[in-house]
């Protein structure tokens, strides 16, 4: 293994060898503007050196490469291993695996910003929320990990320095700055929080259950600086699922079909978890967004709620009637991210037409690029054109604080032409 510095490893270098890459895509007719509220990035190699104290650096995290030029992170004495699905998009699915890649095994847009913009217009995405690639946890929990600490916080703060100087502030209309926090120490985290929001970040990525990552639990009282300091900033807690370092894995040999089909269930245990942890009853401003959680089964999960309240006077129970409702708390601090899903958009009176928002979970292997456009189209084209609006990009923009597409983009979407005209959009499409 030998240490890579700056500059020596780079996506120019595509294609690769040894990778199948696809035709590049065509534009997709545009549907609608989207503003994604989960992608991911994967971080270059001087995405630690760059920034880091001089008297720290040497101990950062940093990429080796094996003889075959394959890259690793070197964290402290573990070796880990950039796979595939870390980028997994304009790759065929045949070759989706968790074998180590090589960096110009990854299509351009997966860690430069130029070539990201360019595939983010060709499927109509307007803007962005870019959380950490698995390496780091989604939430950064590696470093806050780290045995020493001093280099932990200080990989953290040059991550969110890399993520607002050299990813967003290329294009600040098209990305939503999205931090990660400081888990070793509430207090502190609660002030990088402050810090970065004062800075321009609108959300942080937080586990959807600490305690699965060896921290105190949600009801432990622990993280109260975090939440205070999130409500007092109007900054977003995203919880992106396996941010616990779980997926729900029924029996020790489940296979990866399986953990498909159950993604969703992380979003359902942390929805139920937060909300009698109290934390929207103590923070009654804060906002949560569930990330790639989906919202199918938000109304199995209210069901749920409701009957829970109704056995509140119950001598096992935990919640107090002077709580109120739980279902109020869903309604009231809850956003919910759609990947695919159909049914939801069918049941948005139940749901909430301002509470979903659309992802296209850019460059991993659930991605809906470069069809995001075809896969709205199908699933809200019965939705009017202004709820449409609601979901593909006005409840993000309200919620994470984010100007909107511009109103030349909008006009030219069969959406912003059903605005303008006050057409259904089953007219549109005819006319398409």
């Amino acid at each position: 293994m030998r240490r890579i510095d700056t500059g020596e490893l780079s996506s120019s270098r595509f294609p690769g060898q040894g990778a199948t890459f696809l035709t590049d895509p065509e534009p997709e007719p545009l549907f609608c503007p989207i503003v994604s509220a989960d992608d991911h990035v994967l971080e270059p190699v001087d995405v630690f050196s760059r920034r880091m104290p001089r008297a720290l650096a040497d101990a950062a995290p940093h990429v080796v490469t094996d003889d075959d030029d394959v890259p690793y992170w070197q964290i402290e004495d573990v070796r880990m291993p950039v796979v595939i699905l870390n980028g997994a998009v304009g790759r065929p699915i045949s070759e989706w695996d968790t074998s180590p890649q090589r960096f110009d095994e990854f299509r351009p847009g997966v860690m430069d910003l130029t070539a990201r913009l360019a595939d983010m217009d060709l499927c109509g995405i307007w803007a962005s929320l870019c959380f950490p690639s698995s390496i780091w946890g989604f939430t950064g929990s590696v470093l806050s990990q780290l045995r020493d600490q001093a280099v932990g916080l200080a990989a953290v703060r040059a991550y969110n320095d890399w993520m607002l100087e050299d990813w967003c502030s290329g294009a600040p209309e098209r990305f939503i700055a999205c931090q990660i926090p400081w888990l070793s120490d509430p207090e502190l985290a609660a002030e990088e929080i402050r810090r970065n929001a004062a800075r321009g970040f609108r959300s942080v990525s937080f586990s959807e259950n600490p305690e699965g990552k060896g921290y105190p639990s949600l009801y432990s009282g622990h993280w109260d600086p975090v939440f205070a300091a999130c409500e007092e900033t109007g900054t977003v807690i995203s919880l992106h699922v396996g941010s616990s370092g779980v997926i729900n894995q029924p029996s020790s040999d489940s296979p990866i079909d399986v953990l498909t089909v159950l993604f969703p269930v992380n979003g359902i245990t942390a929805i139920v978890d937060w909300i009698y942890a109290r934390i929207p009853v103590r923070y009654p401003g804060i906002r949560i967004a569930l990330s790639e959680s989906g919202a199918s089964w938000v109304p199995m999960v209210i069901e749920r709620l409701h009957r829970a309240w109704r056995q509140v006077d119950a001598r096992l129970s935990s919640w107090e009637r002077s709580d109120g409702d739980p279902v109020d708390y869903l309604h009231r601090n809850f956003w919910f991210t759609s990947l695919e899903d159909p049914s939801a958009f069918h049941a948005l009176s139940l749901i909430g037409e301002d509470k979903i928002m659309v992802e296209t979970d850019f460059p991993h292997q659930d991605s809906t690029w470069p069809d995001a456009q075809d896969m709205i189209r199908r699933e809200l084209s019965h939705l009017a054109p202004e709820t449409v609006a609601k979901v593909c990009y006005g409840n993000a923009c309200h919620v994470y604080q984010h100007p909107a597409p511009p109103p030349a983009l909008l006009a030219t979407s069969e959406v912003g032409r059903a605005m303008r005209d006050g057409t259904p959009l089953g007219v549109q499409l005819q006319e398409v």
